[in-house]
């Protein structure tokens, strides 16, 4: 029997849909539901035109809790699963493998509803133009949600009996999307004292009790920690109030529930404003943009607070997340078998029967854990009294009884663009806390990504199942480019650069709008949508169009290309206005306008990799050359070097001795030799 025959009928047998064989673990979570769901292709559209019915379109991803709540209620129920399967052609949708999918119609539930989240359901015409979107729905109608099967029954009553009335609204939402996402022409980057005046509206929107911005529910907002880390950096932080809003978030984050205290890594998001009650899902990107933080914040302040924070998220990174090719997975479920949070909360008896007295009292009380709990009757560890230390061996211990219970689930799919963030941040906090290992998981990641993620020279988003698949979009290019331009900062391997500078070409290639500015999301080879949109938020995550502009900014210093630094500044110009006006959603666009606002140093050394004295002078130009500062070294009788980084063309020795060279607008002064010389040349002085 196949799922048309069954179709309207009395019963629904449970048998196997379309999403069986699908490499991605969320559509593999509703092959088994009674709805006959397609994935996204063209035959499920051409399956909705042949039937005259049309697309409802579900959109979620693996580690979302009420994607799993809408699920159980709805799509595993065969009367809802019955009226779904008549009146309409079913779609379901991964976000993180599709982000280009996912925006197009997030856009149009934001403009129908004025909010927006996961699980999202919108009503597709068969040509695919929206005409009635939403989010969750409950099965019975509550809170002045209608239930679900009422939504399905005023939609499908409305297409048999106000088909013109929809199209002409489906046809005015899919004209209003287009003209979004139309040609823009770029203002001017903002100078550097509109990004100092960004920076002030950060400080009038920050939490001075609790760290963060705004209320809750609170998301890390790790892009403008790193905004405001590199603001005190490049000595543009009057009074420290950019470093004291930077320091004072991660220190809430790190001792809130929002971190896990036990296993390393942080969760998604807080529901309140204090840090208290996560959402307890873990994303790679959260885990990998924090880490990035934290290290830069104990490079910048030598406090060690910050280093053992980095250092417990890189653990949970290289500990949980690695798949078996070295590359890193996407996330880790909210729920687990034992319900939501179950996995993570204590209570104080479950800690007495693993620690001994001493340390199962000093894990009470420094994390609060009490008979009553803060979740659900159980206890979220976070930091309640700072002054009682809890030795390492004891959270090992509690570590390893925790992973006796039933664990939530690990979305083993690897992304480009996350795995990017991950390369980038092991890269900068190995170098800069002296790690060889995490530069070596990084280096692990970034080949798996370069042999098994580029296929005919094309880098696609998502590598599952033993295969790469959907074109990648421009976050992955530019997050994967900025992910290498780590690498190569950390171990100078041209190989790195030369792999960037490709990444780079195909974002101007395939993502540039060639009648405006800025970058679009998904590619000009990309299966077309009814719009082509953008991606210019940097929340949670640097949006494509910021990173993109980010790595060309640095790309411009390291080889001279104006073509890199001119589309940079068009994709910052892009955003201008809101950049100035909404700080914390602009963070990544903001730090690339006070690079091209800056006159940046590229330092070019010569020397082998391997001579103490080419080392030293490295040494002297990390500590002093700033935050929007290049670094490129070679040996000169490698001809590889000069030719990823042009920087080093005709930088040679001084008398047989590595030399460095302290350039600015590739204007160099006198090479020197020595790293005292080097700080003071780069000092100006």
């Amino acid at each position: 029997m196949t799922g048309a025959e069954w179709r309207g009928g009395a019963t629904i047998d449970r048998m196997p849909n379309r999403l069986g064989t699908e490499a991605s673990l969320y559509l593999r979570q509703h092959a088994d539901n009674p709805v006959d769901w397609w994935p996204w292709c063209p035959e499920a559209f051409a399956d909705a035109r042949e039937r005259d019915v049309p697309v409802l379109l579900s959109v979620g991803y693996s580690s979302c809790h009420w994607c799993h709540v809408m699920a159980h209620e709805s799509f595993e129920d065969d009367a809802t699963a019955r009226l779904m399967n008549e009146w309409f052609t079913c779609v379901k949708v991964d976000r993180e493998e599709l982000p280009d999918v996912d925006a197009l119609y997030m856009q149009a539930t934001l403009a129908m509803t004025g909010h927006g989240g996961w699980p999202m359901t919108v009503f597709l015409t068969p040509g695919g133009e929206p005409f009635w979107a939403g989010t969750y729905f409950p099965p019975q109608p509550r809170q002045g949600m209608p239930s679900f099967t009422q939504v399905l029954d005023g939609v499908a009553e409305a297409w048999r009996e106000r088909r013109d009335q929809v199209m002409r609204q489906a046809e005015a939402l899919a004209t209003g999307i287009r003209e979004q996402s139309a040609v823009q022409v770029p203002g001017p980057p903002p100078a550097e004292d509109a990004v100092a005046a960004s920076v002030r509206v950060l400080g009038d929107l920050y939490d001075d009790g609790n760290g963060g911005f705004g209320g809750a529910p609170k998301f890390p907002p790790s892009v403008v920690i790193d905004l405001l880390l590199r603001r005190h950096w490049a000595g543009r932080d009057t009074g420290g109030r950019a470093l004291a809003m930077a320091t004072g978030t991660l220190d809430a984050m790190a001792a809130g529930g929002v971190f896990d205290q036990v296993g390393g890594g942080f969760h998604r998001y807080s529901v309140d404003d204090i840090w208290l009650v996560p959402h307890f899902e873990k994303m790679l990107y959260d885990n990998a943009l924090l880490l990035r933080d934290y290290a830069l914040a104990m490079r910048l302040t030598g406090e060690p607070r910050h280093g053992a924070v980095a250092e417990r998220v890189a653990t949970y990174l290289l500990r949980e997340m690695r798949t078996d090719g070295g590359a890193f997975a996407a996330a880790q479920d909210a729920d687990s078998p034992g319900g939501e949070g179950a996995f993570f909360t204590w209570t104080p008896d479950e800690i007495r029967a693993v620690l001994a007295p001493g340390d199962a009292d000093a894990v009470i009380a420094r994390f609060g854990v009490t008979d009553r709990g803060n979740f659900e009757g159980r206890s979220i560890l976070r930091v309640v009294a700072p002054e009682v230390a809890v030795a390492p061996a004891a959270l090992e211990a509690l570590y390893e009884a925790r992973a006796l219970r039933p664990a939530p689930a690990r979305d083993d799919k690897v992304i480009a663009s996350w795995n990017g963030l991950a390369i980038g941040a092991l890269a900068e906090a190995g170098m800069g806390m002296r790690r060889a290992d995490w530069l070596d998981a990084a280096r692990d990641a970034a080949r798996f990504v370069l042999d098994q993620m580029v296929v005919d020279g094309r880098l696609m988003r998502v590598h599952a199942d033993g295969r790469a698949r959907h074109l990648g979009a421009i976050e992955d290019h530019a997050d994967m480019a900025d992910g290498l331009l780590a690498l190569y900062a950390a171990d100078f391997d041209p190989a790195w650069l030369v792999a960037a500078r490709t990444l780079a070409d195909a974002m101007l290639a395939l993502f540039a709008d060639p009648d405006g500015g800025g970058f679009f999301m998904a590619g000009s080879d990309a299966p077309p949508l009814i719009a082509r949109t953008r991606d210019i938020e940097d929340h949670p995550s640097p949006a494509g169009n910021s990173q993109a502009a980010w790595v060309l900014a640095r790309l411009h210093l390291l080889t001279g290309e104006a073509r890199y630094r001119d589309a940079a500044a068009a994709a910052v110009g892009l955003v201008s206005v809101q950049a100035g006006t909404w700080p914390q959603a602009f963070a990544r666009a903001l730090a690339t306008a006070d690079l091209l606002a800056s006159r940046p140093v590229e330092v070019a050394v010569v020397g082998a990799l391997d001579d103490p004295r080419t080392m030293a002078l490295v040494d002297a130009a990390r500590s002093t050359a700033g935050p929007y500062a290049v670094i490129a070294v070679g040996d000169p009788d490698d001809p590889r070097a000069a030719s990823a980084a042009p920087v080093l063309a005709g930088r040679p020795l001084v008398d047989g001795a590595p030399a460095a060279y302290a350039c600015s607008g590739f204007a160099c002064r006198a090479p020197v030799s020595d790293p005292d010389g080097l700080q003071r040349a780069l000092r100006g002085g």
